[in-house]
């Protein structure tokens, strides 16, 4: 059996950089955000049920899905928010559990989830171990109000939408502080490897 590490963060925290060192070492991640776009695709389970629940507005003129539009309509919305969860959440866990099984035939030892609610949607369960990335609060604002041209307000708005950093480090079995340098952050990831 191989052993399944959980790897979440808040939104502009740093996760995809920790991901990103797992892959460097021949760790298998499987990505979600990945994952969740493919369930979403035209003609896939996810996405007529989406189709059935937000209209037809929701798509572009190619018929693909706005995301642009429906990232600013769950974004404003937590109810939308919570019946689109329903409906990709699902169809992401199921591919997952697949993913994981091809890399478990393959005879990997360690195989990553990389979810960014893994709490929230109960990926944990799924795990042996969890790890959340977190940076102090000034330096998330930062990094997102950068990273996808936000305003404070937006990207407030953004960050209040998931659980807090707080809640989910206590939740953690592990953590890594990534506010401050590569380099701490590194050190940090190897000490985690080592204990593995």
């Amino acid at each position: 059996m191989s052993l399944i590490i959980g790897l979440t963060g808040g939104i502009a925290t740093g996760k995809t950089t920790i991901s990103n060192l797992f892959i460097k070492h021949n760790i298998p991640v499987i990505d979600s955000d990945i994952l969740a776009r493919k369930v979403v695709e035209k003609n896939q389970p996810a996405y007529n049920k989406i189709i059935q629940e937000f209209g037809s507005d929701i798509l572009l003129s190619s018929g693909d899905l706005n995301r642009k539009l429906l990232g600013e309509i769950i974004f404003n919305d937590d109810h939308k928010r919570k019946i689109l969860n329903n409906i990709v959440h699902p169809e992401v866990r199921k591919a997952t559990i697949e993913a994981i099984d091809i890399y478990q035939k393959l005879g990997y030892k360690v195989i990553v989830l990389d979810v960014p609610l893994l709490f929230e949607s109960h990926f944990d369960e799924l795990c042996d171990y969890t790890v959340v990335v977190y940076a102090n609060e000034s330096v998330q604002l930062d990094r997102l109000i950068k990273r996808d041209n936000l305003t404070m307000e937006e990207a407030m708005k953004r960050i209040n939408t998931q659980m807090s950093l707080t809640e989910k480090v206590k939740l953690a079995d592990f953590t890594i502080d990534n506010s401050n340098s590569l380099i701490e952050t590194k050190a940090q990831f190897t000490k985690l490897m080592q204990k593995w």
